[in-house]
């Protein structure tokens, strides 16, 4: 065999060799890296927008400011808001900027940040959430985001909190005061802050059974109110207490609910209120759903509410009619919000009954129809007038393009009686009309991991 003939069989040999080892390795790195878990990532970043546009026509449905006005109105509004969270181990922190207004409006609107929270996670279930945030609890009757309202429900508070083994267990802390003044930062009046507390202690939990579809809740809520005495002003606390139950057996969804209020208000006038509640749903198929409900408010008894060029007063030695705080108010007792939103002639509330019963129907995934029924009456008798305070029929419509796009209407008819134009003021107003066209566009921007 030539010397040029073994050179190449030689080389050949150590290129084979080394082409077999090469092979070998390679297979082992990449074993290797089956094996051994991937390293998560440690930070997430997400953008969010928000922007909701709706136009309203209305024929009655709110009090007269001044005799012999038309009431109507027609007028579009929009909120947008931009999101930005962030999340990193034990750490979350959220912050959105929201812009509000009427279409026209002078002054261009009210821009403000509705949240802007930190979020501290423990592995053992508890958790602190610093700063302005959203407080949302059972079915939003009484702690809500009240979404339907442009400028919505935010407070300022420090919540701790534990949650794990079907137990849920928050403690709200909150102090506002109108700015950094050290001479005069301790006057916390409604008229000088963003919120109507002072300050505010709540306590929350909720306990989800495990061998049965029931779940319970408590809450306890103590606000100071401060009075709008500039000389001795001082702060009556008022106090909320009652629980929620919800159970849902295979097609039925059943709620109730109690609260009673305490203690008194700015005026120091003792409180004794209450309410109650129960809703029963049920659902046959993915396409129906059939829901009936009673409400339950305290109110005054004997409210004096004169009729119209008749100036009247009246004296309360304690105040029964039931506050609803920050609920979610549109979601109850009528769409036209007449009641716990507008409030009646002289401050004092009769109460209300509020009976209700629909249907929705959903003939495709992306569309949703209902219809509602409202029978409203007032909780207390009033001298030389009926309970009965109106009819309320309700037609609401959506439909769902893509998912970050919704457009919903809705039209509400009210016929009221006689009691409800006195109570309210108002004045051949039998027959009211509610129409609105909403749009809202809600799409995830960015969603970053590295």
């Amino acid at each position: 065999m030539s010397s040029d003939m073994r050179w190449i069989l030689d080389n050949g040999r150590r290129a084979l060799l080394v082409g077999v080892l090469a092979w070998s390795a390679m297979c082992q790195a990449q074993d290797a890296s089956q094996t051994e878990p991937q390293e998560e990532p440690q930070n997430h970043l997400t953008i969010d927008a928000n922007l909701m546009a709706r136009g309203e026509l209305r024929y009655g449905g709110f009090p007269l400011a001044v005799e012999n006005n038309v009431d109507h109105a027609q007028f579009v509004m929009e909120r947008t808001r931009l999101s930005l969270g962030y999340e990193r181990s034990i750490l979350e922190m959220k912050i959105t900027a929201q812009h509000s207004g009427v279409w026209g409006q002078e002054g261009k609107g009210a821009f403000n940040l509705s949240e802007a929270w930190a979020k501290l996670q423990a592995r053992n279930g508890l958790f602190t959430i610093v700063g302005r945030q959203e407080l949302s609890y059972d079915d939003e009757r009484i702690l809500g985001r009240n979404d339907w309202a442009m400028a919505a429900n935010a407070h300022d508070a420090l919540k701790l909190g534990y949650e794990g083994h079907g137990h849920k267990a928050h403690v709200i802390l909150a102090f506002n005061q109108r700015s950094w003044n050290v001479y005069g930062g301790t006057t916390y009046t409604t008229s000088s802050g963003s919120q109507v507390y002072r300050n505010m202690v709540s306590g929350w939990y909720h306990y989800d059974f495990k061998r049965i579809p029931l779940g319970a809740s408590l809450l306890f809520m103590d606000m100071g109110l401060q009075n709008d005495q500039e000389e001795d002003p001082k702060v009556e606390h008022q106090q909320l207490i009652g629980g929620f139950v919800k159970f849902s057996p295979r097609l039925w969804n059943v709620e109730a609910a109690y609260y009673r209020q305490m203690g008194t208000d700015e005026f120091h006038i003792p409180i004794e209120a209450w309410m109650t509640s129960v809703k029963a749903d049920c659902v046959p198929t993915w396409q129906w759903r059939v829901t009936g409900g009673y409400d339950y408010l305290s109110g005054d008894p004997n409210p004096t509410v004169p009729q119209i060029g008749i100036l009247g007063l009246s004296r309360h030695t304690k105040v029964h009619g039931f506050s609803t705080i920050y609920g979610s108010h549109h979601k109850f007792y009528g769409a036209m919000d007449f009641f716990y939103v507008s409030a009646y002639y002289g401050g004092y509330t009769p109460g209300l009954q509020n009976l209700y019963g629909g249907a929705s129907f959903r003939p495709i995934p992306s569309v949703d129809c209902s219809a509602m029924y409202h029978f409203l009456m007032t909780a207390e008798r009033i001298n030389g007038a009926s309970r009965t305070l109106g009819h309320e029929l309700e037609f609401t419509a959506s439909y769902t393009p893509v998912k970050f796009v919704k457009i919903s209407a809705g039209y509400t008819y009210m016929h009221g009686s006689s009691t409800l134009q006195r109570l309210q003021r108002l004045e051949n107003k039998k027959h009211m009309h509610w129409a609105w066209l909403m749009l809202t566009v809600n799409p995830r921007i960015l969603n970053f991991k590295w």
